[in-house]
């Protein structure tokens, strides 16, 4: 996976924790409460903040880094917008990273805990009905007028009305948002059911009122927002490349959060139409960092000279979070995956044995669990009395090997042509209506044949698809595989038009409001929304709303395995494998700290080591 897909894979998955923790709710209009909130520096989702008030800075950022040079990032694609809060367009995350800011910014080195950025002060009371921020004096955009009240509310309005479905169905539930003076703006949250979002709602990317127009702000654009970030965007080449350049007058140079941050001069996204070039341009030193995915590479492809001679170092680094899953997902608004039973028989045709030895050098561990590799994931594990509990309501909607923790993905001989899963997966098919005749599988009765579309953006992805399309083939079914763009790739996802793609939902230690864009029943044909499974289930829409009232630590992870039990017992995806570790590979100039974050990899932290001085004549 190139440096691109790993960040836009996070912002799909975190994307509502880091660039949009956005979701708001509200279940009625109910007061808020007389009782006073205490004013605070930062908000846990569990637990209270690691960091206590007057923190220098935060624990895995270099105060004394390197300041200046330039670093470049290379992302596969290209962009038609510089908004990617909105449905239209293909925008890269530059802006609201590094343009734009947020009232609050979350560690990297804790489950989930933001701290006051934008906004100096925070009070929140205990049921989490009430949510007010104060706005620091200091912070000021990029043309020097301050950040107020009235641009957060403004903000929100717009993200309500013109985002991305995830923002429009969760802001729309908060009962009352105001701004009882330019410094202060207060949002009441309903029943406070929803614990997360007063983090989330610290999260949105603040846009300046008086610079940004509201009738076209759900348009595609290139004109970046006026933001109040440390960098403003320099030069722009459509679809090509992106240069950011750090500000002379950043309000926030020397704030705590910020503190050995955002380290270069200048940043620049140069974008690669194909993973092989993105491959090559990084070989030959044209940018700066890759986070590396693609096993084969990582084995044997950077045996180069600049890795022999030290010109590219490569790390590799391990968090504790979930390591997610990775899956190949059938579309259940297609009428032929609308049987669970095709869905499991198509699942137990995927050899990981033998594609992991073959394809992959053995890297891999197979995933049978959305959060792997955490005390999240309900993989072997036995239901406990609280998971049981939360499914009463919904009897038969987990299997009962899932149910009892006996359940794990299909494991083969690793011969490539396991005779035993072949015959599991007819019966299932059997009993789903398709029979195997002539060595084509056809509906019973008709002479409609068994064939569906692998949608592929990436040519590791089409290698993988096209070996999974051969196993099929040995039952009878036909599978084509497509290699499209990336644009069109993504607006055919945005609008459901695929049978099966690849996906990778990446997991935080602290699952929360994106759970909803992925598996709520209302996202399910949203346009733009991210169940692109098209699930539909009232049990999973139930333990998500448990999910975001969970008070103690033992609740929410009994709640996540039993989201965890409901999307396994679907068998929405086809498991693939996850990667234990995370690789990054880097020039020798790039420099990271020396104290890692604890959950998740931080560009902000990355500098630049200054070019020594030239030799005297």
């Amino acid at each position: 996976m190139d440096f691109s897909r790993a960040r836009r894979t996070a912002l799909q998955a975190m994307t509502m924790t880091t660039l949009a923790f956005a979701a708001l709710a509200a279940l009625g209009g109910r007061p808020m409460l007389a009782r006073a909130a205490e004013p605070t520096h930062a908000i846990a989702m569990h637990g209270e903040p690691a960091l206590a008030p007057g923190f220098t800075h935060l624990p895995y950022a270099d105060p004394d880094a390197p300041k200046g040079g330039r670093i470049i990032f290379g992302q596969q694609g290209t962009f038609d917008s510089l908004n990617p809060l909105v449905v239209l367009g293909v925008a890269p995350d530059a802006v609201p990273r590094y343009v734009q800011q947020s009232l609050l910014f979350r560690s990297a080195d804790e489950p989930f805990t933001a701290y006051g950025l934008l906004a100096s002060r925070i009070e929140l009371n205990d049921e989490r009905t009430k949510l007010a921020f104060e706005i620091d004096p200091r912070a000021r955009f990029s043309d020097g007028r301050p950040v107020t009240a009235e641009d957060v509310l403004f903000t929100y309005e717009m993200l309500k009305t013109k985002g991305k479905p995830f923002h429009r169905s969760s802001l729309a539930r908060v009962t009352k948002a105001q701004a009882p003076s330019p410094s202060r703006v207060e949002f009441e949250l309903g029943d406070g059911s929803n614990r997360e979002l007063p983090l989330v709602i610290g999260a949105m990317p603040i846009f300046a009122k008086h610079a940004t127009d509201a009738e076209k702000f759900g348009d595609t654009s290139f004109r970046p927002a006026l933001g109040s970030g440390p960098y403003l965007v320099s030069e722009m080449r459509p679809g090509e490349a992106l240069t950011l350049k750090r500000r002379g007058d950043f309000w926030a140079e020397d704030h705590p959060l910020t503190r050995g941050l955002f380290n270069a001069d200048e940043i620049r996204y140069d974008f690669y139409r194909d993973s092989n070039a993105l491959f090559e341009a990084f070989k030959v030193g044209l940018y700066d960092v890759r986070l590396e995915a693609d096993t084969t590479r990582w084995t044997t492809g950077y045996d180069i000279p600049a890795v022999r001679d030290g010109r590219i170092v490569r790390d590799t680094l391990r968090f504790r979070s979930p390591k997610g899953m990775t899956g190949l997902v059938f579309n259940t608004r297609r009428p032929l995956f609308a049987d669970i039973r095709v869905r499991e028989a198509l699942g137990l045709m995927f050899d990981f044995e033998w594609v992991n030895r073959n394809l992959f050098h053995g890297v891999y561990r197979r995933a049978g669990s959305f959060f792997s590799d955490s005390d999240l994931s309900a993989l072997g594990v036995p239901a406990d009395v609280r998971e049981t509990a939360l499914l009463a309501a919904f009897p038969g909607s987990v299997r009962a090997d899932i149910l009892s923790g006996q359940w794990s993905p299909a494991a083969s001989d690793g011969s490539g042509r396991d005779r035993e899963q072949a015959r599991k997966a007819l019966d299932l098919l059997k009993s789903a209506g398709f029979l195997l005749s002539d060595g084509a599988l056809r509906r019973q009765g008709t002479n409609e044949a068994f064939a569906f579309e692998i949608t592929v953006t990436s040519r590791p992805q089409e290698r993988l698809a096209l070996n999974y399309a051969a196993s099929l083939g040995r039952i009878g079914v036909v599978v084509s595989v497509r290699l499209i763009d990336d644009v069109q790739y993504w607006r055919r996802l945005s609008a459901f038009d695929f049978d099966m793609i690849q996906w990778t939902w990446a997991a935080s230690a602290s699952p929360g409001n994106e759970q909803i864009g992925r598996w709520g029943s209302a996202n399910a044909d949203r346009k733009g929304a991210l169940n692109y499974a098209g699930v539909k289930s009232s049990a999973i829409d139930a333990v998500l709303q448990r999910l975001l009232g969970a008070r103690e630590h033992g609740d929410f992870v009994a709640t996540v395995r039993t989201l965890d039990r409901l999307l396994l017992s679907g068998f929405y995806v086809v498991p693939l494998y996850y990667l234990p570790e995370t690789w990054l590979a880097r020039s020798r100039d790039i420099v990271l700290p020396e104290r890692r974050p604890g959950y998740f990899f931080s560009t902000e932290t990355l500098a630049r080591a200054p070019s020594p001085p030239a030799p005297a004549n």
